[in-house]
């Protein structure tokens, strides 16, 4: 049978002889899930003033995580590098081309279109951050209020196509890539997988993100932890220097 023809009912997920490789290492894992958590915090708590304070933290938060990203994307593990997934227009489209027919070719790792997703995620995130920190210092007036909330926004699209993305490519390559985001496992040739897990970076990550949390909660002024709170930090802190 022409596997390029058959529907994904009918060819093969997958090559023959391919087993369940670990793929993507604790660092990349927990990156996706806190990134996923901080945003979309961040996004339901944008327009609410006594939830303020949990807005900033989880703003600053999707900072740290993106610049560690971006490092790891250059130092990590296999799949985790930048390099061994973007790639240019040509293989953008042709693998496109692919999942519109329904045989989109297979990648061990993060496939061209996802690639694009993530890169766009990466710098729309970066844009967020720093617009809101220049909004929450008061910084550069109304308009980069709107450019924060029009990059938030945009965001938001990026991640709904995302998860398209990842559920249509489910589908075709019968294989949860969801899941594979929670084990780090997936199907391909034992020879492609990644030999350590990075479980102690992973961890170290998740107890700086809680640790930076709990400072947060306990330094912040009265008003911001407990109440509504003031429209910038440097109001609050001119609030209680006044008293």
């Amino acid at each position: 049978m022409n596997t390029q023809s058959a529907s994904p009912a009918e060819r093969p997920a997958i090559e023959p002889g391919a087993g369940r490789i670990l793929v993507w290492d604790a660092p990349v894992r927990v990156f996706h899930w806190l990134i996923a958590l901080c945003f979309a915090g961040a996004y339901l708590s944008a327009e609410h003033e006594a939830w303020r304070l949990v807005h900033v933290t989880l703003g600053y938060t999707m900072a740290g995580l993106v610049t560690f990203r971006l490092l790891w994307g250059v130092v990590g593990t296999r799949h985790a590098r930048f390099s061994a997934f973007v790639r240019g227009p040509r293989a953008v489209m042709a693998y496109l081309r692919g999942m519109l027919g329904g045989h989109a070719e297979h990648h061990t790792g993060h496939n061209p279109a996802g690639a694009v997703a993530i890169v766009a995620l990466l710098g729309l995130a970066l844009a967020v951050t720093a617009s809101g920190w220049a909004t929450y210092e008061d910084i550069g007036g109304k308009w980069l209020e709107e450019v924060h909330e029009a990059a938030a926004n945009i965001m938001l699209g990026v991640v709904g196509i995302h998860i398209a993305g990842v559920l249509l490519g489910s589908w075709l390559h019968r294989e949860n890539l969801i899941a594979a985001m929670i084990t780090g496992r997936k199907t391909g040739r034992p020879g492609d997988g990644v030999r350590s897990a990075w479980r102690s970076v992973g961890i170290l990550m998740l107890a700086a993100v809680l640790g930076f949390w709990w400072t947060q909660w306990k330094t912040a002024p009265m008003g911001v932890a407990h109440g509504p709170a003031a429209v910038s930090g440097k109001a609050v802190t001119q609030e209680r220097d006044d008293d």
